[in-house]
C-alpha cells in the first residue's frame, strides 16, 4: 500500500502537459450585458498542466499527446506564486487587448489607459531586486510620470551604469518609491535589470464583461477578439460552425505564436470543431538555419490535424482580419 501511495502521489520535479479543453466563450463573455445565443461557437483551446509523480511519468510516457516537461520550461524556474500572478496578468492583459482590436475594427468607441510597466521578472544583478515584485507596476522614473514601456527605457537609458535613479511604482495597491543604482544589462545598456510590459486598461462606451473562469495565460486572445467582435456587430460569422484556435492578439491586430498547439488541435477535435485557427508566422532564416527542424504553430497543427482528425480544417492566420475574411466568404 505504501508503495502504491508513493507511486500516485510522490510529487517529483516535472511536469506533465497535455491536452486540456475547448471551451465556448459565449458562456464567458457578455457585451451590452447580453450573451451570444447564435447557433455554433467560437471555442478558446488550453493544454492542461499536471505535477509530476511517478504514476504520471509513466502516463506521459505510455499515452499518445502527453509529454514530460521540466519545471524551467513551464515556470520558467518562478516559484508557483509568481508564475500565477503573471499568467493571470497575461490572461487580463489577453482581454483587454481583445476588447480593444474587436471595437477598433468593429468601429466602436474604445480608450486605452495607460496604468504604468508591469514587472514580469527580475535579474539577480538588479538593485532594486528586494524591494521590487514581479507584478508591481512602475509608473514614474524621476518623478516624471510614464506613458509607455518604451517611454521609461527611454528614460533609464538617459542615464550611465552607476548612476541613482528613483522609480515610483504601485505595489498591492499602494504608492511606494524606491532608489538604486543603475546596472549594465545583457544588451550592454543601462537599466534596472526588470522583464517588463504595458500595463493598460480599455474603457468602453458599450458595455462588456469577461469572466475566463480561472483560465490564465494570454493564448485566447484571438478567440476572445472574434467573441467580442461578432456580438458588437450582430454578424453571423459562426453560420452554425463549431470553432477553435488559439494565438494572441496585438492592438493592431496580428496573431502571435503560442505553446502547446499540438494538445489544443487534440481538445479542438474532443469537442467537435470543424475549423482550428492557428498562428501563421514564417520562420526567419536564422531559424531555418540553425533549427532546420523547426515547426512553426500552423506546420505543427497542420501535422496533428492530419495524425488525429484530418476532417479538421486548420487555417493559418497573420492576423485578424485574416479570421474574419476567412469566416465570411466560408459556409
Amino acid at each position: 500500500m505504501i508503495v502504491a501511495l508513493v507511486f500516485v502521489f510522490l510529487p517529483l520535479p516535472f511536469y506533465v502537459e497535455g491536452p486540456g479543453t475547448a471551451d465556448q466563450l459565449s458562456q464567458y463573455v457578455k457585451v451590452n450585458h447580453k450573451r451570444d445565443h447564435k447557433k455554433g461557437s467560437f471555442r478558446m483551446t488550453t493544454v492542461s498542466v499536471i505535477k509530476g509523480t511517478p504514476a504520471m511519468y509513466v502516463f506521459a510516457k505510455i499515452m499518445p499527446n502527453y509529454e514530460v516537461e521540466s519545471v524551467s520550461d513551464i515556470t520558467g524556474n518562478q516559484d508557483n506564486a509568481t508564475y500565477n500572478k503573471v499568467q493571470t496578468f497575461y490572461m487580463n492583459s489577453a482581454i483587454n487587448q481583445a476588447i480593444y482590436v474587436a471595437y477598433h475594427k468593429a468601429d466602436k468607441a474604445v480608450k486605452v489607459h495607460f496604468k504604468g510597466i508591469y514587472i514580469l521578472e527580475i535579474e539577480k544583478n538588479s538593485q532594486f531586486k528586494h524591494v521590487l515584485r514581479v507584478g508591481d507596476t512602475i509608473t514614474k522614473v524621476n518623478n516624471q510620470r510614464l506613458v509607455s514601456a518604451e517611454d521609461a527605457m527611454k528614460k533609464i537609458r538617459s542615464h550611465n551604469v552607476g548612476n541613482s535613479i528613483t522609480i515610483t511604482y504601485q505595489h498591492n495597491g499602494k504608492t511606494k518609491t524606491a532608489s538604486g543604482k543603475l546596472v549594465r544589462l545583457s544588451t550592454g545598456k543601462p537599466g534596472i535589470g526588470i522583464g517588463l510590459t504595458d500595463n493598460n486598461s480599455v474603457t468602453t462606451k458599450i458595455p462588456v464583461s469577461i469572466d475566463a473562469h480561472g483560465t490564465e495565460g494570454p493564448s485566447a486572445g484571438l478567440m476572445f477578439t472574434l467573441q467580442i467582435y461578432s456580438q458588437l456587430t450582430n454578424q453571423n460569422l459562426r453560420k452554425g460552425r463549431n470553432i477553435a484556435g488559439t494565438g494572441t492578439i496585438a492592438t493592431d491586430g496580428s496573431v502571435g505564436e503560442i505553446g502547446g498547439i499540438d494538445k489544443k488541435i487534440v481538445a479542438a477535435k474532443k469537442a467537435g470543431a470543424t475549423i482550428f485557427f492557428a498562428p501563421y508566422l514564417k520562420p526567419t532564416k536564422l531559424v531555418e538555419k540553425y533549427e532546420p527542424n523547426h515547426l512553426t504553430n500552423y506546420q505543427l497543427a497542420i501535422k496533428t490535424a492530419k495524425r488525429i482528425d484530418p476532417k479538421l480544417k486548420v487555417v493559418p492566420v497573420k492576423n485578424f482580419e485574416d479570421a474574419i475574411k476567412y469566416l465570411q466568404k466560408t459556409k
